[in-house]
């Protein structure tokens, strides 16, 4: 016979409402009641009808997510600590690509809404949006992750990327490279805030930024390997050529490291390179890579509590949650 809630609830001397509660990840349990509560279900092998939860409740309990790559290793990492935190109440997490292709996304999006997910969440690829209501659903609340839009009022968890590429730029400033480049990307939040926080540490340093410094690329997230590598090229062909470039992201400062060794130059010794993300391959490079940490597995953590915060409480007034990033210092920059 299948186990129910007052089984487990008997088996604990608990309430009934106090089995549920757990189940559906409410914070007004106690940590240790929780735990007793979960490794009952786990001995018993407790499976919750989550059929039944939904006609019940009128949710889902899925959350939907759309990434412009579902390989690349950031959004890999965050979609991965994102399902974790879900799991904990029993709620799965739906994963769709929309390749950066803005069709794509809002195609996706609506197959999403048609599912009936709680939660929406996306990392848009959209050059601009009115409202992401316009693809048809006023009642599902979403969160915006990395890739903000100013002019929404809405939920947003990301990185401060401002912070970041003024991290970036003064940590190769402080090395004494005086001709810093930097290979960024296109009309994204994260490449425009990357970029002015660039601009500012030049500024500050009273540093110049020669024509061409600033390498702008398309699908520097799905392609970034091979557009690091052409900019990088692009870059060294420049007179006088760069000493030191900062990356939008680690995949393109590995393209642009290749291109640097290609070219019969030494990382760091000609050229330092500095990438973002903290990739966990970054130190078995070739050329161990310097990165900014910007905290992925905690990005998929605060965003998956405020999933479950809105499944349950929709209604609540928009806030963003940014992440202060942080240097990692390998050999590509002499560390």
């Amino acid at each position: 016979m299948a186990v129910r809630l007052k089984d487990i609830a008997r088996d604990l001397n608990v309430s009934v409402v106090t089995v549920s509660k757990v189940l559906r990840g409410n914070t007004d349990v106690s940590a240790e009641t929780r735990k007793r509560v979960l490794k009952r279900m786990k001995e018993l092998n407790y499976q919750p009808n989550m059929m039944a939860r939904g006609l019940a409740s009128g949710r889902t309990y899925t959350v939907g997510l759309v990434v412009p790559d579902l390989v690349h290793p950031f959004f890999a990492e965050f979609a991965k600590s994102l399902s974790g935190t879900l799991r904990t109440a029993n709620v799965a997490l739906i994963l769709a690509s929309s390749e950066e292709d803005a069709e794509i996304e809002q195609n996706e999006i609506r197959a999403l809404l048609r599912r009936g997910v709680d939660v929406l969440m996306i990392a848009s690829c959209q050059a601009s949006l009115r409202n992401f209501y316009d693809l048809g659903d006023q009642k599902t609340p979403y969160i915006l992750f990395d890739r903000n839009f100013a002019h929404l009022n809405a939920h947003f968890v990301g990185s401060n990327d401002v912070r970041v590429g003024e991290m970036a730029t003064e940590h190769l400033i402080g090395l004494g490279r005086k001709r810093i480049a930097h290979i960024g990307g296109k009309n994204t939040s994260p490449s425009l805030d990357r970029l002015r926080g660039f601009k500012n540490a030049m500024a500050d340093a009273r540093l110049p930024i020669p024509e061409g410094y600033i390498a702008v690329r398309d699908r520097v997230e799905e392609t970034g390997d091979s557009v690091g590598h052409s900019a990088m090229q692009d870059l060294l062909k420049l007179e006088p050529r760069p000493d030191a470039v900062f990356c939008y992201n680690d995949l393109t400062a590995v393209g642009a490291i290749e291109a640097v060794l290609e070219a019969g130059l030494r990382v760091p010794e000609d050229v330092a390179v500095i990438g973002c993300g903290n990739f966990r391959y970054a130190k078995y490079l070739k050329v161990p890579l310097s990165s900014i940490e910007h905290g992925t597995p905690e990005l998929g953590r605060v965003a998956g509590e405020l999933a479950l915060e809105l499944s349950a409480k929709p209604e609540q007034a928009p806030r963003s949650v940014l992440l202060e990033p942080m240097l990692v210092v390998r050999r590509s920059t002499g560390g």
